[in-house]
């Protein structure tokens, strides 16, 4: 018996037959890789050329739970990826509990959506602002602590990157961290 020769499935046609089968819609496909409803229709019906752009690709992966590297026209980025152990954690509760990535944004307002897209790719940290946070918390049914404790660890980041020394200023910092989860206790 002879092997079947393995036959390319175009990227075009991948993407076709994800929106099928997820019935999701082209105009919150676009909203969640960040291009224009056009775009995509021009992408699934080959007017133009699939995309190459390595975010707009990595976009669609995460979107679609697949590697970027499935994709023939993808090339590997030289920009460093951002590795954060809370988005690390973030994609194991969604494999755990699972929910697809699309079913997870489709959780949040159209608006915010891009944003955890390039999230999950590794192009943007966890948000600093706490409400965006527990939102993306709630919507994984995280206990409000985890949330508090990976909200903190990003806080202490923000303040190092821009120039403080948290070590040589721990009272202030303890003290401002003590004021916020005193505030968050009170909500």
């Amino acid at each position: 018996m002879k092997d079947k020769p393995i036959v390319k499935q175009k990227s075009s046609e991948k993407v076709a037959m994800f929106l099928e089968k997820n019935n999701l819609h082209k105009k919150d496909f676009a909203e969640m890789i960040g291009v224009t409803l056009s775009y995509v229709y021009n992408l699934i019906d080959e007017s133009i050329p699939f995309s190459t752009r390595s975010t707009t690709l990595e976009r669609i992966a995460i979107v679609m739970e697949i590697e970027p590297e499935d994709f023939e026209e993808y090339k590997i980025p030289q920009e460093p990826i951002l590795v954060d152990d809370s988005v690390e954690f973030f994609k194991s509760v969604l494999k755990e509990k699972g929910m697809s990535v699309v079913n997870f944004l489709k959780a949040f307002p159209r608006k915010k959506r891009l944003d955890v897209v390039d999230m999950l790719r590794g192009a943007l940290p966890i948000p600093i602002d706490f409400k965006e946070l527990n939102m993306i918390a709630q919507i994984l049914e995280l206990d409000q602590d985890d949330v508090y404790t990976m909200w903190e660890k990003r806080m202490k980041q923000v303040l190092e990157t821009s120039g403080m020394n948290i070590y040589s200023n721990a009272a202030l910092v303890n003290s401002m961290f003590d004021c916020a989860k005193k505030f968050i206790d009170k909500k």
